[in-house]
């Protein structure tokens, strides 16, 4: 049986009378697809910010690859391979798809005028999203340096999961990639996010969506009440026991418990 590649145990988060974390745990597998459900207000959001350092947990551990990290902000974590595309997808849209896929971490020209003056790389940054976004299959966006504002959904949503893929060399977080696309762009983020896996590249993802959950997830970890409920193989179980396990309806089996 393979180690995770990123775990956290007893993690608790308050926020005054409020406990959003309540010694909460969590696996991610490599090369996995891992769901995270829960109804609002399970402490889903807060375990994934902690994972990806943009909360600091007041008690617990998380380890990737077996190492103890503790963060204290999101580049700390993007700095450790761990890349997170949040709901709002963190796009400038008045700034090109070169620059957004770069943005605090663009490319200095070589010598004195990338050292001295800080000239940016243009051209390397241009071939370098070029290059990222053909190997996702987001051959649609024909030109890189049309602003962001200018794509459709489906396509904004190509460009931040590119990004991720690009510069997280361990995990992948994606909180809602298809919340607000119509039927035929989920299709793509879909197939990007199976793309992605098929990289060997794991993968958190956040979803109210059934279907979508069912359809690309190997595993879903089902948070309720600010920990980890339990963690079932969607082959094992129907899109209603999930919903019902998360929402209190019904109660797992033991075996798949968290303990």
């Amino acid at each position: 049986m393979a180690e995770p590649i990123l775990t956290a145990r007893g993690l608790v988060k308050r926020y005054g009378r409020v406990t959003a974390l309540d010694h909460a745990d969590f696996d991610l597998m490599p090369g996995e697809i891992l769901a995270v459900i829960g109804d609002n207000g399970a402490g889903k959001s807060s375990l994934i910010k902690a994972i990806s350092g943009a909360i600091t947990p007041d008690e617990g551990e998380i380890r990737l690859e077996g190492a103890q990290i503790n963060f204290t902000s999101p580049m700390q974590a993007r700095d450790a391979g761990i890349e997170t595309v949040y709901q709002n997808l963190a796009l400038s849209p008045a700034l090109s798809i070169a620059d957004n896929m770069f943005m605090g971490r663009e490319l200095r020209m070589k010598g004195v005028m990338g050292n001295v003056f800080g000239k940016l790389d243009k051209a390397a940054m241009a071939k370098f999203a070029r290059a990222k976004l053909s190997e996702l299959g987001l051959m649609t966006i024909q030109n890189i340096h049309q602003a962001v504002e200018t794509l459709s959904g489906g396509q904004r949503q190509g460009v931040a999961v590119a990004r991720a893929a690009a510069f997280g060399s361990k995990v992948i977080i994606l909180d809602e990639p298809t919340a607000a696309l119509g039927v035929k762009e989920s299709r793509k983020v879909l197939d990007l996010i199976q793309d992605v896996r098929s990289r060997g590249m794991p993968i958190v993802l956040i979803s109210h969506n059934m279907p979508h959950v069912f359809e690309v997830a190997d595993r879903i970890h089902v948070h309720r009440l600010g920990r980890r409920l339990c963690v079932v193989d969607p082959k094992d179980y129907t899109m209603s026991d999930a919903v019902a396990f998360m929402t209190g309806a019904k109660q797992p089996p033991q075996d798949v418990l968290a303990a």
